[in-house]
């Protein structure tokens, strides 16, 4: 009789705690609830046509400080070879032109010195307007030559809720401010679509303007196109963070609470024994 007696509370234990795991489950199921998902150009009708979108046709112009790759090419390799070397003015280390980082450094005078051509004023003029006259100008030295101009030392910062977080090198003027996004790894789940702040540097301001990635006006607006030195951080959705955060918690203490129980009903169901 005994025996029978330690065998039903034996399973009897068995059968709660099997019980006790189910609601366990059901309790970490029905605490994970669905967010709702922050989407790009949610207000975006389907099938639709936008007007007086901005254009990306901004050119700069080139200025002080700034660090320009120039590369030739023509039918003379070996010309190109030299004007594609190293800048006549870095050889004077007084006037460096190149760094690690490569480039023609426009000086102080708004200059900068090629082989060949020497000293060429370059401040002030757009990349395709200096394209124009160096083209011109090698035409002495090779034959159909092809000029192509970059930056080298312009830059974005992408900070905040981004899957990597990345200061990204920009050759030409601006970039759009979805293609930044992908360049960071687009934006992470708890990334608040609604409000991505972009600081801008003019003159000896600095601009903030917080845009909306959810409304179609963005395209609309001239904060779309990302410009040299930008920071844009991307904040966090603090309702969708805390919301995260307090089910993470739950689901925690509950699986904290089911072990101990389990171990409990473990411990005494060998001690009836």
């Amino acid at each position: 009789m005994m025996k029978n007696n330690s065998l039903q509370f034996f399973y009897r234990t068995n059968f709660i705690n099997c019980l006790f795991s189910v609601i366990i489950f059901l309790v970490m199921f029905s605490s994970c609830t669905i967010s709702k998902q922050s989407q790009y150009f949610r207000k975006l009708s389907k099938d639709t046509t936008l007007i007086n979108t901005v254009l990306n046709n901004y050119e700069s112009t080139i200025i002080k400080g700034d660090r320009l790759s120039i590369i030739v090419s023509s039918l003379n390799t070996q010309e190109d070879l030299i004007f594609n070397g190293t800048s006549p003015s870095s050889i004077a280390s007084n006037n460096t032109a190149t760094t690690s980082t490569g480039g023609y450094l426009v000086q102080e005078d708004g200059t900068i010195q090629l082989h060949r051509i020497g000293k060429i004023k370059v401040e002030g003029l757009t990349r395709r307007a200096l394209v124009l006259q160096l083209e011109k100008k090698l035409e002495d030295y090779t034959k159909d030559p092809l000029v192509q101009v970059n930056y080298v030392n312009h830059k974005v910062t992408v900070i905040g809720e981004v899957g990597k977080p990345i200061v990204y090198n920009m050759p030409e003027e601006q970039i759009s401010i979805i293609d930044l996004l992908v360049q960071s790894g687009d934006a992470t789940q708890n990334a608040n679509r609604t409000d991505i702040m972009i600081i801008r540097e003019e003159g000896k301001n600095r601009n903030v303007k917080h845009i909306n990635l959810e409304d179609n006006s963005i395209f609309t607006s001239p904060w779309y196109f990302v410009k040299p030195n930008d920071i844009v951080l991307v904040n966090t959705d603090e309702k969708k963070y805390l919301d995260t955060e307090k089910r993470n918690r739950i689901q925690n203490n509950i699986s904290l609470t089911a072990s101990i129980v389990s171990l409990a009903l473990i411990i005494l169901s060998r001690i009836v024994k």
